[in-house]
């Protein structure tokens, strides 16, 4: 079996795929369209299991807003037959092989769920993992099992679903993906505040955070990373950009945009250069480049350049961020009104840059979402964990994997 690729076409038959990797001890590299390959920790493994014969759209009920789809349908397809019914993946999963500069730019939805992957609607919407209903796999120990339904109901017991998403396919080898769906705005519409700086822009985002303004979007990018956009709007402001977004009825929207201009000019402390709006057709453009980190990116390769995202306490976004570029060459952008941090570091930087960024965190996780594989394999990708939750995982993850053949190591060094 060593070396073997195996590309399962039923559940049965991955099962005895897996069978067949138990008795030999012999693990496995889980792919679905490839495009996150590069995001986790660089493995050792036999052979490659590929999943793209679990693809395809199987159920989609908009009255109901539930769709059921094979783990390897693109991300793509998803979107398109949603935008069809003018519905929508309500937390914006990002397209990561843009973030990966990898030849497979458009993801799977099996990836989406299994990297628990959200964009800038994140902290109104949630995350991936709070909109999978349920999911068909085969587990490390070569059973075949399910978990939840097409319902939203109380869970009783363990709640599989959330345990999958984000384990990085080292739990189970995932068949079918159930999730809901929501219907997209009638109106996006952005605010826009010139000239804050770091700091001031942080406030202004947790006022509008803390406002009655229903606001969907909140973030901040510098001046030589607005410059970097493709909405001439941002990149020819010759400054740096605050933006809120706003979604809704027509009336409420031009209402509420109103409201948030007149708030943003009155922010301590701060003085816009301008306050403006981006009206829909500019603001889908703008928020995809967001939730792909595209004016970070640049085209860079992935040995040259580390890509970093932290989860910080938003009120602590702008010190982090500050403080870390202060010490490491690179640019950066806040979400999530400073609680997520994109950064791009330039080559060079002493392991990724990974001692400076946890040391100058108080508190939160780093996660390297883009690095060359020595890299990946020399430093910890994703944030330590304690002792006890160390423990707790590896007990997991031998619960569902005893003998280690689903993408051992990807997330831990022996686990």
């Amino acid at each position: 079996m060593s070396g073997q690729d195996f590309k399962p076409g039923s559940e049965e038959h991955l099962a005895e795929v897996l069978a067949h990797a138990i008795a030999a001890e012999q693990p496995l590299e889980l792919i679905g369209r490839g495009s996150k390959r590069g995001f986790g920790r660089a493995m050792q493994t036999a052979g490659l299991l590929d999943l793209s014969g679990f693809s395809g759209i199987r159920m989609y009920e908009p009255d109901e807003l539930v769709m059921s789809a094979g783990p390897a349908t693109p991300l793509a397809e998803i979107e398109a037959a949603l935008a069809a019914e003018n519905q929508e993946l309500a937390f914006e999963p990002p397209h990561m092989g843009h973030l990966q500069a990898n030849a497979v730019t458009d993801g799977s939805i099996g990836g989406v769920f299994a990297c628990n992957l959200a964009g800038p609607r994140r902290f109104r919407a949630g995350s991936a993992r709070d909109h999978l209903l349920g999911f068909r796999g085969v587990s490390g120990r070569g059973e075949i099992f399910k978990s939840g339904g097409r319902v939203v109901k109380n869970v009783t017991g363990y709640d599989l679903c959330k345990l999958m998403c984000g384990s990085f396919g080292t739990l189970a080898a995932m068949t079918e993906v159930t999730f809901k769906v929501l219907p997209r705005a009638e109106k996006i519409w952005t605010v826009l505040a010139f000239g804050l700086s770091a700091e001031q822009a942080v406030q202004a985002m947790a006022d509008a955070a803390g406002s009655p303004h229903d606001v969907s979007g909140l973030c901040h990018l510098p001046t030589e990373v607005a410059a970097r956009s493709a909405v001439d709007f941002i990149s020819g402001a010759g400054a740096s950009v605050t933006a809120i977004r706003l979604e809704g009825p027509a009336p409420s929207v031009t209402h509420r945009a109103t409201a948030l201009k007149t708030m943003l000019a009155a922010v301590e402390g701060a003085r816009p250069q301008g306050i403006e709006e981006l009206h829909t057709h500019r603001s889908i453009t703008f928020w995809r480049e967001v939730r792909d980190v595209s004016p970070l990116l640049d085209g860079e390769t992935v040995a040259g350049n580390p890509l970093w995202r932290l989860s910080v306490t938003p009120t602590d976004g702008a010190r982090t961020m500050t403080g870390i570029l202060d010490q490491v060459p690179g640019r950066g952008l806040m979400d999530w009104a400073g609680g997520q941090l994109w950064l791009a570091l330039e080559p060079g930087a002493e392991d990724g840059g990974v001692d400076c960024i946890r040391s100058t965190m108080d508190g939160g996780h780093a996660t390297l979402i883009r690095g060359a594989a020595d890299l990946r394999a020399r430093i910890p990708v994703f944030q330590p964990q304690p002792a006890p939750l160390a423990a707790l995982t590896k007990r997991i993850k031998d619960g569902f994997d005893p003998r280690g053949v689903l993408n051992p190591g990807r997330m831990v060094e022996g686990v």
